[in-house]
């Protein structure tokens, strides 16, 4: 059996170097490194894959976030709402923009901005300098956006979308990115649709929101030399494009395969009966497709590997790795256990000192997550391996 990965980004590329390889070629050929013609293609493919009219290249999924942000004119001190439990991106450029994070809690099965874990505390959050919203869908599935969207409305509140690792997942017929105001998203290699170095793109309906986006993203000018708006420079190259093009082809079918590789995973851990008092397998939302960018589990702990310190969830971990099966912790701090957001960021009981805390599903699955490998070539013996691996550790 070959080595076990937590992604394998050389088997994807594998079988179809040939389209790549024609494609960057081509660009060489052409010398047009930046805004080449396949930067046109890809965005122009991408929209309509997705059903939105304005996909904007830029250089990074973290500049998306920010670009989008700076596009919907906020001012510093303006408060922005943002999952606690998600990648530190979302929150760091509302900081970096002298804007407020506000951290609300996630549903801790879907690890996603849904129900009413997340928007119970939502009058108390918001205040009249309360002005976005930043739903983030995590691990490869939508947040509820109809709940979010009705939090928008009722405070007058723009939408971004973090969808970074739900790129090609559906909210009700509808693609993740595509139902609020702006959608980002990242095109890191291991992203569902990723590229061969850094990449993002933002997303829009709105004409008005995507030429001011293109303005900022090319440091704030419409017409060469003329700035009319303070930018920044960031640009999807176009050897990235040309790769994102090629893989845009196969990216259903790379999903497919994730939620295969998922179901796979799910059918072996649920035939296990000791391991539904200790594993909880990925929920799917019933409004939302899920593409398994991760696949992660809820590991319960076991009484006698608590302390302080650690807990079943890290045991487990170094008991895999033992047997030359890696695993990920996606996320081991909360946001609003993060030193770099101290005095920065506010929660629940920042407006309310009779509150008690508010963010408690989101530090119960910063301790217990753990996602399992997952890529596009994870064939069944491996998982087949990793399960009877998680079998041995709970028999013990």
């Amino acid at each position: 059996m070959d080595q076990i990965k937590m992604v394998d980004l050389l088997g994807q590329h594998s079988a179809i170097r040939e389209e790549i390889d024609s494609a960057i070629k081509s660009v060489i050929d052409s010398s047009a490194f930046i805004k080449g013609k396949p930067v046109q293609d890809f965005e122009q493919n991408l929209a309509r894959y997705l059903g939105v009219k304005h996909v904007i290249g830029c250089a990074n999924g973290t500049d998306a976030l920010q670009i989008a942000l700076m596009a919907l004119g906020l001012e510093p001190g303006d408060e922005v709402l943002v999952p606690a439990f998600t990648y530190v991106a979302t929150a760091e450029v509302i900081a970096l923009l002298h804007l407020v994070p506000v951290m609300y809690d996630v549903n801790p099965r879907t690890f996603n901005t849904d129900g009413q874990a997340s928007f119970e505390y939502i009058d108390e959050l918001v205040t009249p300098k309360t002005k976005a919203i930043v739903p983030v869908h995590l691990f490869g599935q939508c947040s509820d956006m109809d709940a979010v969207k009705a939090v928008a409305e009722k405070y007058n509140l723009k939408i971004v979308e973090d969808c970074a690792q739900a790129l090609g997942s559906d909210f009700r017929g509808t693609k993740a990115g595509c139902v609020g105001h702006i959608g980002c998203t990242s095109f890191f290699p291991t992203k569902n649709l990723g590229g061969m170095g850094d990449g993002g793109a933002l997303f829009t309906n709105d004409d008005a929101l995507a030429e001011k986006i293109m303005m900022i993203a090319n440091h704030g000018q419409k017409v060469k030399y003329h700035h009319d708006l303070i930018g920044c420079n960031s640009r999807l190259d176009t050897l990235q494009a040309a790769v994102l093009d090629v893989k845009l082809k196969h990216l259903d079918e790379y999903l497919d395969s994730r939620r295969k590789a998922a179901a796979t995973y799910t059918r072996l851990l649920k035939a296990f009966d000791p391991l539904e008092r200790h594993v909880c397998t990925p929920v799917e939302s019933d409004f939302s497709t899920h593409t398994y960018h991760q696949y992660t589990v809820i590991v319960k702990d076991r009484e006698q590997e608590i302390t302080q310190d650690t807990c079943t969830r890290d045991v487990l971990k170094g008991f895999l790795a033992e047997r030359g099966i890696p695993s990920m912790i996606y996320y081991p701090l909360p946001l609003s256990d993060q030193a770099a957001f101290k005095g920065l960021a506010r929660k629940r009981e920042d407006f309310n000192q009779d509150a008690e805390d508010s963010l408690h599903n989101s530090e119960y699955l910063a301790r217990h997550v753990l996602s399992l490998p997952m890529h596009t070539c994870l064939p069944e013996d491996q998982i087949n391996k990793i399960v009877e691996a998680i079998k041995e550790f709970f028999r013990k």
